[in-house]
Order: C-alpha cells, then structure tokens, then sequence
C-alpha cells in the first residue's frame, strides 16, 4: 500500500508533509504535490502533517478521489523531487476551504 495526495492539495501545495517523509517520496508540480509509490514506505507521517487533509492511505481514498492514485503514479514520473518545506501558494487559504478543484489541477 503506499499514500495519495487528493484533490484538496490542488492550489495549496502546503508542505508540511514533506518536511517529514523519511525517503523524499513527494513530487512537486506547478500547483499540487504527489507521490510516487514506487518511493513511498507507507510510513504514516505524512497524513497528521497535511494541513487539508489531502493525504490517504490508498486503500482509504475516497470514492470520488479515486482518479489521484493514478494521478500520483503519472505525475512522479515527471515531476521533481521536493525535499525541503517551502512556502504554500499565495491563496492557499482560499483554496483550502474550496471543493471540485479538480480542473484546475496543471500537469505540465
């Protein structure tokens, strides 16, 4: 089982998690973070450290979130690594409060 980040990440891109994953499995992209599963040791830290509650287990993604397991997967392929917290977005705030943010997830 590895961990997925869900669409409440989108536009937050808060990176509490991050500053406490042991083997740097986090990816980072223009507004949201992922997970590689391949790098993921299922270790939990992550989940208590989001500040959105934007992290599963992958067997407990909701149903309606079930598109980011693979969303997860596609991206770390291609995104960097981020090993170090960094600021969230501008608007993290706003954002966080915010549902259905699906669309404004940008993958390149």
């Amino acid at each position: 089982m590895t961990y997925v980040v869900t669409e409440s990440c989108i536009q937050c891109k808060y990176t509490d998690c991050v500053d406490v994953c042991p083997v740097d499995c986090f990816v980072e992209g223009p507004n949201f973070l992922a997970i590689d599963p391949e790098e993921c040791i299922d270790c939990t830290l992550c989940v208590a450290e989001c500040p959105v509650e934007a992290i599963y287990a992958e067997d407990d993604v909701p149903e309606d979130q079930q598109e980011f397991i693979e969303i997860n997967a596609k991206l770390a392929k291609v995104w960097p690594i981020i090993t170090a917290r960094k600021d969230p977005l501008p608007d993290a705030d706003k954002y966080s409060k915010e549902t259905d943010k699906r669309k404004l997830l940008v993958e390149e």
